[in-house]
């Protein structure tokens, strides 16, 4: 129940918010703050999550803060604000929420929480620069059987970092640093969970990683992000977060939580890399047992780990020839092949039970293998250097990684869809290696992530929220629900955003415009107009939906055109934008060629982007095998896939798009969509009605 002291709470913090920023009270965030502070107090559990889209300008930040902190408190829970991106994590920590502390005079703690990759190690910056100072010892064998081999600027980075962390102005936080580091340089830095020593690391003080999670625990907020999100509710929930029942969720950027929970709960193996990574690991185990000759148990486990090994690649071995024959069969023209109904056949089953069998076993000894390291370490007496009982927890921790991504994809492929459950997805694809040489990858991939996150997240937290600029598709939040499984019994709320939109901006199509399906018609029309639709001395904003589209129209453009272009590809995301600006504050003319990641999340406010153009309709890829998937279990359940899938994602996409147009109160502009279908088709009129109403020229 909403107490009138919990109200009182939220409403002087918001007036004193409002003061402090000499603003006036907007209609969208007082329903927004009122509807989540009414669905957190309600006393029925299956009433307590709301879905809020909030148009841009609402200040989505402001209203679940204002009106969850004070609840959460009064209820002894901990808020976790997960993210859809870092970017909005560090301007959530860095921005928002100080200002907000300040103005409110208010005194919770916040934590920014990432995931272990975002971390430096400390142990292994130091065993990086000590085998740096031998150039055959430098070399670093990835899982992937990619191998990386610091130069002298590499190692001078690295000094540089360890000085960093060493006297205090490095936080060890990737995103933190001032300067580019390759992924290639970053990951020898890092290490899985299975790979951390934990508390009985000799630098376990000075771990950036758990210096983030002591932050955390004193924290009243935490802010994190889906993908983090999702790694503790597939460790069973509480194992990197607080417990979910104890835990207030707000999913801000909440239209990308289904994504993230597919990808995260999805399983690849790519069988050639595999092999190659089993094919090391008997000779690891023999450089191994040498070592660690006194610990006869140790050496006793080592040759039953290699022989578990050389089984699993004996069956990896066998599966190869049968997937390749399924790729050459296949009839697709992207070297794939998608298991109808994610069906693989008895032969592909009988392996994966094998293989399961077999890595189960392997597992077991692993996990005895690493609570033997696990306990050397704490021996002062042990007979080998702890430096080399680290290197070896290491290795041990990337093989117990390795087979548990095994287990879980080969888990999945042996077992048959029961009747009325939806299927996994499971495809092959031939890929390129950097090598020159070809692999095959198989995947398996939940198609839907309703009941992940009904089962993980929704199921078992004490609230939740969740909120975007954009959640509904075709004006509802039909689709949204089917993807996420979010209850019916949940609270379902648009509230406007702060513009004037049919004063502020027009919508165009074209009526010589081509139908987006008719691809070089289509193209070849935006070639020659696109000329005419570019505004002087002010930023416009391209978007694609293909990269190849993209790219035969940059390179078709007339020269005095080119000169004011930035294609996506050409420079960093970071850096176009940058340059973007430069030019637009020299008073120049800019334009942006983009694919997807410029339709969401890019902020471009006044004469930074007067005009944005989306070339076509924003369908999925067709030979997408997770939507194929899909798809057809939806036809096979009686529905449309077009129009149950197809239809509303392209609406949801379009509307993220047309969304990059307005960004402050103050911005005016065009939106001109270069598809003529969006008047020509049935449904066009659908997704005319689900944009923001723009003033139309049609």
């Amino acid at each position: 129940m909403l107490t009138d002291e919990i109200k009182a709470k939220i409403q002087s913090g918001y007036r004193q918010f409002l003061d402090y920023k000499e603003l006036k009270p907007r209609q969208g965030q007082k329903q927004m703050i009122a509807a989540i502070a009414n669905s957190l107090t309600n006393d029925d559990p299956d009433h307590r999550l709301s879905v809020i889209e909030a148009g841009t300008g609402t200040g989505k930040t402001v209203s679940y803060l204002i009106a969850t902190l004070p609840i959460a408190r009064a209820l002894d829970k901990t808020v976790i604000v997960s993210t859809g991106t870092v970017a909005l994590q560090e301007q959530l920590v860095n921005k928002d929420i100080p200002e907000l502390m300040e103005a409110c005079d208010w005194d919770y703690n916040f934590a920014l929480v990432k995931g272990r990759g975002r971390y430096a190690c400390n142990l292994r910056m130091e065993q990086c620069l000590d085998s740096a100072k031998a150039r055959d010892a430098g070399v670093f064998n990835f899982e992937n059987d990619q191998q990386f081999n610091p130069n002298a600027q590499t190692e001078s980075l690295y000094r540089e970092m360890w000085d960093a962390l060493e006297d205090g102005s490095w936080s060890g936080d990737r995103d933190s640093w001032d300067t580019h580091v390759s992924d290639l340089e970053w990951r020898a830095l890092t290490v899985d969970r299975r790979q951390c020593t934990g508390r009985r690391c000799r630098f376990v003080n000075q771990c950036p990683f758990f210096k983030a999670r002591g932050d955390m625990e004193e924290s009243d907020c935490i802010v994190a992000n889906h993908d983090l999100v999702m790694a503790d509710l597939a460790l069973g929930g509480g194992a990197i977060l607080p417990e979910p029942e104890n835990c207030i969720y707000i999913c801000d950027e909440g239209h990308r939580l289904g994504d993230t929970a597919i990808r995260h709960f999805g399983a690849e193996c790519r069988i050639n890399s595999t092999l190659s990574w089993l094919e090391r690991i008997p000779k690891q185990c023999k450089g191994q047992t040498t070592l660690f000759a006194k610990d006869k148990t140790l050496a006793e486990q080592l040759p039953k780990i290699e022989s578990e090994a050389e089984n699993l690649y004996d069956l990896l071995a066998m599966a190869y020839p049968v997937m390749k024959d399924y790729i050459d069969r296949s009839e697709e023209f992207d070297s794939s092949f998608r298991f109808s109904h994610g069906d693989v056949g008895k032969t592909i089953r009988d392996i994966a039970t094998q293989i399961v069998k077999h890595t189960s076993t392997w597992l077991g000894r692993l996990e005895v293998l690493e609570d033997t390291l696990s306990d050397a370490l704490s021996d002062k007496q042990y007979p080998v250097a702890i430096a080399d009982i680290e290197v070896f927890y290491q290795q041990a921790g990337s093989w117990l990684s390795g087979a548990e991504r095994l287990l879980m994809l080969w888990d999945r492929l042996r077992k048959e869809t029961k009747i009325g459950e939806a299927p996994i997805a499971c495809w092959l694809k031939l890929d390129d290696l950097a090598d020159g040489n070809m692999d095959i990858s198989i995947n398996a991939s939940p198609i839907q992530a309703a009941e992940i996150l009904e089962n993980r997240l929704w199921g078992s937290c004490y609230a939740a929220v969740l909120t975007s600029a954009t959640l509904r598709s075709l004006g509802n939040f039909n689709a949204l629900q089917r993807e996420t499984g979010i209850p019916s019994s949940s609270l379902f709320l648009s509230v406007a955003g702060a513009f004037d939109y049919a004063k502020a901006a027009s919508l165009k199509v074209p009526s010589d415009a081509a139908e987006g399906n008719s691809v070089e018609q289509h193209t070849e029309y935006i070639i020659n107009n696109l000329l005419s639709l570019i505004e002087s001395n002010v930023g416009t904003l391209v978007l694609f939906s293909s990269k190849k589209q993209m790219e035969q129209v940059f390179d078709n453009l007339p020269k005095d055109l080119t000169k004011f272009v930035l294609i996506q590809g050409q420079y960093s995301n970071r850096e176009m934008i940058r340059l973007h600006k430069e030019r637009i504050d020299q008073g120049n003319t800019s334009v942006l060629l983009g694919l997807a990641s410029f339709a969401e999340g890019v902020d471009l406010p006044g004469d930074y982007c007067r005009h944005v153009i989306i070339a076509k309709l924003p369908f999925a890829v067709p030979n997408d095998p997770l939507q194929q998937a899909l798809a057809e279990w939806i036809e096979v359940n009686g529905g449309n896939s077009f129009f149950d899938i197809s239809l509303p994602l392209a609406s949801l996409r379009l509307i993220q798009a047309a969304g990059r147009l307005l960004r402050t109160e103050t911005d005016e502009g065009t939106v001109t969509i270069l598809d003529k279908r969006l008047v020509s088709k049935r449904y066009g009129s659908q997704l005319l009605d689900a944009l923001p109403p723009f003033r139309r020229e049609i």
